[in-house]
């Protein structure tokens, strides 16, 4: 759904670098499908699934 190569994914999940762009329209994804990205709280960034 955000038109990026699994490959692009998999380099993603072991934190290479990515390019800004690309790194936006995977989040631009995950929250159309109802991820929310928390800020640093203390315990360090995360997610969850918007209700």
């Amino acid at each position: 759904m955000a038109m990026v190569a699994p490959a692009t994914i998999s380099r993603l999940e072991r934190g290479e670098d990515l390019k800004p762009r690309t790194v936006e329209a995977i989040r631009a994804t995950l929250e159309a499908a109802g991820v929310i990205f928390i800020d640093e709280n203390g315990e360090g960034p995360g997610v969850r699934l918007r209700k």
